[in-house]
């Protein structure tokens, strides 16, 4: 982790020094100058706390100097000043559940790597920093770190997370499927030494095949996360698993025939889940055990809600980024999907908002991500926005959503003193927006600029040049 951190700080200092970037990333800068002062503007600050209205926000070579108000906080000499009247700045949004690939469409379980596409969509959308949420192509997510942190694409932050550790029953061929605990092993420490991050269990991984894997990461300091169906919840937090993806949609242990190291139907288990009582003593003790063992939970709510027939809202942006092949592919499943108010698909997801909020209220670590995968109705960024919607209308206030997509991500990663909060002394990764999300939740997709690491991005320029790309590359 050190020597990943030492490395962007690195590069992040010699492109500062530069003032410049390769051709490939200069065409969407909107904003590069040393020094830059956001004059005017409404700061959620990302630590949970209200609004500050009427602040200047000034950026310094590539980190926030001060934020003050606009009164008593002058542009500095010769900074480039920004009037920002009627725009919010957040936190550049730290997504913790992504990944670089799509599915192929035609029913065919194989995703296609979208290398070019998605770290503009992420980056166009606010997303300065990703964890890929386990890798089909993981030397070529390696590359784009690389590619990004040096200036030669635009992009977020990534963090990679190394090949999916699963078991025997692996859905797409893409999947190498473990042999056993020393495969396991033995597969963590050959990506550690690629240089990945982070490890992500999956759903028919076995308890042996999982703490051989999560010894052999914390050996190198690294995270393992799981998205799991043959372990139960309670299982894996004694084990030793650091963050469980999707909540409770995916915790089989209250399934009543629910066999060791076995994966039961999803079908069946997700019908179980929407009616379960999370006051009973079981769930209760669930949340206790992960919390006791300091184990995260990363809201997906948006690649859940895309299953409905009838959500999320339609966007022209979504459907301008896809292939003409995605896009008809993409409305055919969302014709052919039961929507409505009945539907068990948002069942579900109502069910999983009043589990994060038990789980935050018994003092959990909640963090974020889109999980663009699915039917497709979940893309990269602009699943993370529809993400921090939803929970609002889950019941979390539109400052605790911005935490949880934010703040709380940094936490996780152990960068709460470079990334997650407007504070003095962090990376300028900020987002304006054209609005107040505190008052209108929706207006966190009307993002204006995008700055990372104090250069700013254009989104409508990003954005412009994925149209119809999105399945292809």
């Amino acid at each position: 982790m050190g020597s990943k951190l030492l490395h962007i700080s690195l590069l992040a200092g010699a492109l500062a020094a530069q003032g410049r970037f390769a051709p490939g990333v200069k065409p969407f800068l909107a904003v590069d100058a040393p020094v830059v002062a956001l004059e005017h503007v409404r700061v959620i600050d990302g630590t949970g706390a209200r609004p500050r209205e009427d602040q200047t926000v000034v950026i310094d070579h590539g980190k926030i100097r001060a934020v003050g108000p606009a009164a008593s906080t002058p542009a500095p000499a010769g900074s480039q000043a920004l009037d920002l009247t009627g725009h919010t700045v957040i936190p550049g949004i730290v997504g913790m559940h992504e990944h670089m690939f799509y599915p192929s469409g035609g029913g065919i379980p194989i995703y296609n790597e979208q290398a070019f596409s998605f770290p503009r969509l992420y980056l166009a959308s606010g997303v300065t920093t990703a964890r890929t949420g386990g890798s089909l192509e993981p030397y070529t997510d390696l590359s784009l770190e690389r590619m990004i942190d040096a200036g030669r694409m635009p992009g977020p932050k990534l963090w990679i997370t190394g090949p999916y550790l699963e078991g025997a029953g692996a859905f797409t061929v893409q999947m190498h499927e473990l042999t056993g605990p020393d495969d396991a092993a033995r597969t963590v420490e050959y990506w550690a030494a690629e240089g990945v991050t982070s490890f992500k269990a999956y759903m028919n991984i076995t308890r042996a095949e999982l703490k051989a894997a999560v010894d052999a990461a914390h050996r190198h300091a690294i995270k393992v996360t799981g998205h799991l169906c043959s372990i139960g919840f309670r299982e894996a937090a004694a084990i030793g698993i650091d963050n469980l993806e999707h909540g409770l949609l995916v915790d089989t242990e209250f399934h009543p025939g629910k066999q060791p190291d076995v994966c039961p139907p999803q079908a069946t288990t997700r019908g179980e889940i929407a009616g379960l009582d999370l006051t009973s003593a079981p769930v209760k003790e669930m949340i206790a055990a992960l919390v006791e063992h300091g184990v995260a939970i990363t809201s997906t709510l948006a690649v859940f809600e895309a299953l409905d027939g009838s959500r999320p809202p339609l966007e022209q942006r979504f459907l301008d980024a896809l292939t003409p092949e995605a896009s008809v592919s993409y409305l055919g499943a969302r014709a052919r999907a039961r929507g409505g108010a009945d539907s068990p698909v948002l069942a579900g997801v109502r069910k999983e908002l009043e589990f994060e909020r038990a789980f935050v209220k018994a003092g959990g670590l909640l963090i974020a991500g889109a999980d663009p995968t699915g039917n497709g109705g979940a893309l990269a960024g602009f699943a993370d926005q529809r993400n921090i919607e939803l929970l609002v209308e889950g019941g979390f206030s539109p400052e605790e959503a911005i935490q949880i997509s934010t703040a709380n991500g940094a936490r996780f990663l152990g960068e709460t003193d470079r990334i997650g909060t407007v504070a003095a002394g962090e990376q300028a990764d900020l987002v304006v927006i054209d609005g107040n999300p505190s008052a209108r939740i929706a207006d966190i997709r009307k993002v204006t600029l995008v700055f990372k690491d104090g250069a700013g991005y254009d989104p409508g320029k990003l954005l412009e040049s994925v149209r119809g790309s999105v399945a292809l590359h």
